[in-house]
């Protein structure tokens, strides 16, 4: 099964600093609790990768929106950790981008939310091959931004996201499976939201 967004990944980083954006993001175990299922690997990155290639080239936000795509230079900070089970039915991705400050957050927000909505489906080429994706945006408002891309063809694969402004900080969490998984995003969400800052 394909993912919803392209895979960050790096080097482990073990030894987290309190404050930091790698200390915004969730544990394996904090993240399995949540969404119910046992996640056996996780990879973290502290940059954002390129760019994946679109189809049209104006979605380049939507099939990425982790990368540079979304989180252009600038910021000040970024994490992002990957976790998956062993069956590669479940998959969660958090991602964090601290900025200079909220102007300059707000705009990274401001332009994920609108290529998002302005992209009703494309086709992404990554690692994994060429696959084409529908986007459904479930809500828009200034500080969150909900959405669903649904793998065509991909035997009900979806990844529940949800992006959200936080001050100076730009976060967004993914939970894709073969299921309706609005609810655990959410949850995530509100969890990373919470130590935003402390």
């Amino acid at each position: 099964m394909s993912a919803c967004a392209s895979r960050v990944t790096g080097a482990p980083q073990p030894d987290i600093v309190p404050g930091t954006a790698q200390a915004d993001l969730l544990t394996i175990d904090e993240v399995s609790s949540v969404i119910g299922t046992t996640l056996t690997s996780s990879d973290n990155a502290g940059e954002p990768p390129a760019p994946l290639s679109a189809d049209p080239p104006t979605c380049a936000t939507a099939v990425g929106p982790g990368t540079r795509a979304v989180y252009t230079p600038g910021y000040t900070a970024y994490a992002a950790k990957t976790a998956e089970d062993g069956t590669s039915a479940h998959l969660v991705i958090q991602v964090v981008g601290v900025y200079s400050d909220p102007a300059a957050a707000n705009a990274v927000f401001t332009a994920l939310a609108a290529g998002i909505q302005g992209c009703p489906a494309a086709v992404r080429t990554d690692d994994d091959g060429t696959t084409k994706w529908l986007y459904t945006v479930d809500t828009a408002q200034p500080a969150t931004l909900s959405w669903r891309a649904t793998e065509d063809a991909g035997d009900g694969w979806v990844c529940s996201r949800q992006a959200r402004l936080v001050t100076k900080t730009v976060l967004q969490v993914a939970f894709c499976e073969a299921a309706d998984g609005r609810a655990a995003t959410t949850m995530l969400a509100d969890k990373i939201s919470a130590r935003i800052g402390k």
